[in-house]
């Protein structure tokens, strides 16, 4: 048993609303906890006392450096100190959050999601891939909000490909904008949770916020701007090299996507896998790999993802690109009627 003292004046932040902090930690690790005034006990396996005793001192200690703890920050900071025991949390509470307005702040929830923070803080050109539900598109949406609070860059643009997923819509009524909205959403509910939506209105109003299809990015040089091209997945090789290409001075571009979720017809390249191999050596350009421990979605949605990559690695896919699925059916009728071996 291992005890741990507790300074008195950040007691309530440790432990959490009706000590929710202590009841997860419980959870997660299997152990015990009592509390009494101060002090308190840690019963189980000596190793997980040992990683619960780290958690509540560092977070003891983020407390009293003056950081709010926020329901569901004992998660996060738990499995972050699972998967390296020397983290510190308070680099990535701490350095790793960015401010966006309002004095609200954009905390990383996973040791990816920090390690794009820092991507973007370092490299005028980053690569978010990984599965639906990583933050991908918040943090790029974040990052970009921040960057235009300080003044760093003067416009934020926000773009896609159009590219149906997997369905065909038809014809779509009004004019342009109003034709390309639903590919966009996802683009505005981040905006929109970011800042005010009146003040969101405002500077897509004046065009210091843009969001357009990818295709009008043809023939601009984008200058002074943070630029996000999100869903690039659907890019054809040409429209990547087209995109990569309009950076201008003073810019920054993030570029997000999901390789196992293309849906561009048969036979096009993804422009974000050939980009992978193309640029990878490219001074002054950050990959950042995502997986499904990243996701923080419902607690379902990692299943779900883990599921499928098995299946495609089962079906002679790699994980990373479309599978043909009409082949590997035919592959496994063709395995069915064969003779079993003698």
């Amino acid at each position: 048993m291992r005890k741990l003292a507790i300074p008195e004046e950040v007691l309530a932040d440790v432990f959490g609303h009706f000590d929710d902090n202590l009841r997860t930690i419980e959870k997660e690790l299997g152990v015990r906890l009592s509390a009494r005034g101060g002090e308190i006990s840690i019963q189980g396996d000596p190793d997980r006392e040992a990683l619960a005793a780290s958690l509540l001192a560092q977070m003891a200690g983020l407390a009293q450096g003056g950081y709010a703890i926020k329901k569901g920050d004992a998660e996060i900071a738990l499995r972050l100190l699972r998967d390296n025991r020397s983290a510190t949390l308070k680099d990535f509470f701490g350095s790793g959050r960015v401010k966006t307005t309002n004095g609200r702040f954009v905390t990383p929830k996973s040791a990816n999601q920090k390690a794009l923070l820092d991507a973007i803080q370092e490299h005028d050109l980053v690569f978010a891939i990984g599965p639906a539900g990583t933050g991908k598109t918040f943090l790029a949406v974040a990052s970009a909000v921040a960057q235009l609070a300080e003044k760093k860059v003067e416009r934020i643009i926000l773009c896609r490909p159009a590219v149906e997923a997997g369905e065909k819509l038809g014809f779509l009524p009004g004019d342009m904008a109003e034709k390309v909205d639903p590919y966009f959403r996802p683009l505005y509910d981040a905006l929109y949770q970011l800042l005010d939506r009146e003040r969101a209105n405002a500077h897509l109003e004046r065009g210091v916020i843009e969001i357009a299809p990818l295709a009008f990015m043809r023939g601009r040089t984008l200058s002074n701007s943070f630029v996000i091209l999100d869903e690039a997945q659907n890019t054809t090789s040409e429209q990547m090299k087209m995109f990569l290409t309009r950076l201008g001075t003073n810019s920054k571009a993030l570029i997000t996507g999901d390789v196992t979720q293309v849906d561009l017809p048969p036979g096009r390249i993804s422009g974000l896998i050939e980009a992978r191999v193309v640029i990878a050596d490219v001074p002054g350009v950050r990959f950042i790999q995502f997986d499904e421990s990243d996701v923080l979605r419902h607690p379902l949605v990692q299943g779900i993802v883990k599921a499928y990559e098995a299946y495609r690695e089962s079906e002679g896919g790699n994980g990373s690109e479309p599978v043909d699925h009409a082949a590997a059916r035919r592959r496994r009728r063709a395995a069915a009627s064969e003779p079993p071996e003698s």
